[in-house]
């Protein structure tokens, strides 16, 4: 299949350009072909049962399954002696990405953060890696929170002229952010998220508590925002991104209260709310898949090729999309921040960078910065306790083994770990490949033991992409179909012009069409930008 959809993209994407009526057919056709690479939903397993049951196929607190869960036919390896060495990087050092900058992992992470939520908290006490927290959508749950009580929380609340339809933000020199979630002593929560029975309404973020309870030490508590997500304050680089929105949000918000006075506080905020949503979605397909994409074609938001299409089917993320998204070896072990060298370790639940330079200084930081390449034998030292995670995970899951998933993607499987490395006629780095394959041989013995998550990053990145083909195909496949699928971008929303008109008002569908980047939206809310490069895709990369 990815043989075909390569071979018409690469004939006819050279003519289409970035827009017209070839560039909207091939797309169509594109993603079409890219969906169907696999069954579609529902599934019939989650992870309640091993077999199908009634609450299995109905409770969306557990994870759907794309294939039954299956034991290894043999001992695996050991987690933390052999398997999580198979992510430590060489004495060299990281290997770079040619073609993405820190932005992309940036945003790679706030985008699943709102959908991927496996049950875990600061204590371990209500962990359950079978169970999710999602609402399976695409909502932008980091910055609007997940429940009304949380959403309610979030937002001013005022029918007062020039306030309504606003989230809650405090001016820091001169910009906008969202509230501190705890004051400024560093230990108080912040009242205004504390709920009749004393406890935050909002996720706490992960990673603030040690296990006796006390602050992390090198957590700065006071430059925690209150958001919608427990990962949105995980780095500053997916903060900003949060804090991007945020201002976005409340933009579109003061434009609609001046435009429609006779609007309460609540129409103004959910007209707003549906802008931002579609924009977020519109990046994700016309800035980040394409990014992704190592085809010429330039994918457009085109939410009609769902509306007839079989694989238009509620949302309900996988155990397996929740693994396969952990894009650990993109982070590099230390970054350029306003002209210093800064380890990545010491980012973690930190913004004070981001409130010291500025929302576009922190941008154009990022931007200036190289991701790593995703593989193995490549992740930050810092990262190596969230790929053990990651392992165990998918262990407690039965996930099955990487060539069924091969199989299941409608690709040939492995025949050899030869195969899952794949071969090159650089004599250097097929010397790489050859040693991996050999630590592979050693640790699973025959190659349809190989555990999934380890050959997804086994594999090397496709030309002219950043992933490796079977977690491409993976992605591309559930990225439209859960993207394409929004009801705010159903037959019956978008697809009808006078209910496109009410949900989302002229000056709001203006706004969505004058957007097809980040750099758009942070032009429109951040000063001192000028000229400055901010984007996902290096700007000397050029394609092979």
């Amino acid at each position: 299949m990815s043989g075909l959809i390569n071979f018409v993209i690469n004939v006819a994407a050279g003519l289409a350009g970035k827009s017209g009526w070839l560039n909207e057919k091939l797309s169509k056709v594109a993603v079409d072909l890219l969906v169907d690479a696999g069954r579609n939903r529902p599934h019939p397993w989650t992870t309640l049962y091993d077999y199908i049951g009634w609450r299995g196929l109905t409770d969306r607190t557990f994870s759907a399954r794309m294939l039954p869960p299956k034991l290894a036919s043999r001992p695996l390896p050991d987690i933390a002696n052999e398997v999580v060495p198979l992510f430590v990087h060489g004495p060299e050092g990281q290997r770079p990405c040619p073609k993405s900058t820190m932005l992309f992992p940036a945003f790679a992470q706030y985008l699943t953060d709102g959908f991927i939520r496996t049950l875990l908290s600061n204590l371990n006490v209500q962990e359950d890696r079978r169970r999710t927290t999602s609402n399976h959508e695409i909502d932008q749950s980091p910055l609007y929170g997940r429940t009304l009580v949380q959403t309610n929380a979030l937002r001013l609340n005022s029918n007062d002229r020039g306030k309504r339809g606003r989230l809650k933000s405090q001016t820091i020199n001169g910009e906008e952010f969202s509230p501190f979630l705890y004051l400024a002593d560093g230990k108080t929560p912040n009242p205004e998220f504390v709920g009749a029975n004393g406890r935050c309404v909002l996720d706490e973020p992960l990673g603030l508590f040690l296990d006796d309870g006390s602050f992390r030490p090198h957590v700065a508590v006071a430059t925690l925002f209150a958001a919608g997500g427990d990962r949105v304050n995980a780095s500053p680089q997916v903060a900003m991104i949060n804090t991007l929105f945020l201002r976005e949000h409340n933009r579109l918000a003061g434009m609609l209260d001046a435009n429609h006075p006779e609007w309460d506080d609540e129409r103004v905020f959910e007209t707003a709310r549906n802008i931002s949503i579609v924009m977020f979605i519109k990046l994700v397909v016309e800035e980040y898949i394409n990014h992704i994409s190592p085809a010429p074609l330039y994918l457009q938001m085109l939410p009609q090729v769902a509306w007839r299409a079989k694989w238009n089917r509620p949302n309900w993320i996988t155990a397996e999309f929740s693994l396969l998204y952990r894009w650990h070896p993109l982070i590099p072990e230390t970054v350029i921040w306003g002209g210093k060298q800064v380890s990545g370790a010491t980012l973690l639940l930190n913004n004070q960078v981001v409130l010291d330079d500025g929302l576009s200084n922190a941008f154009v930081d990022i931007s200036s910065n190289g991701a790593t390449r995703l593989s193995l034998h490549n992740s930050a030292n810092f990262m190596l306790f969230a790929e053990e995670k990651a392992v165990n995970q998918a262990r407690k899951n039965r996930i099955a083994p990487y060539n069924d998933y091969r199989a299941a993607m409608s690709m040939s499987r492995a025949a050899s770990f030869a195969d899952v490395v794949g071969r090159t006629k650089d004599p250097v780095e097929q010397a790489r490949r050859d040693s991996l394959a050999a630590e592979l041989q050693a640790l699973y013995g025959s190659v349809d033991n190989l555990e999934f998550y380890v050959g997804l990053f086994a594999e090397p990145t496709q030309t002219n992409g950043v992933l490796p083909d079977l977690l491409q195909a993976m992605v591309a496949m559930d990225a439209f179909s859960q993207a394409l699928t929004n009801p705010l971008l159903s037959e019956h929303v978008w697809g009808d012009e006078a209910n496109r008109r009410l949900t989302f008002t002229d000056e709001g569908l203006a706004a969505l069409k004058a957007t097809t980047t980040l750099r758009d939206v942070l032009e429109r809310n951040s000063k001192g930008l000028g000229d400055r490069f901010v984007g996902m895709t290096r700007r000397e990369w050029k394609r092979s």
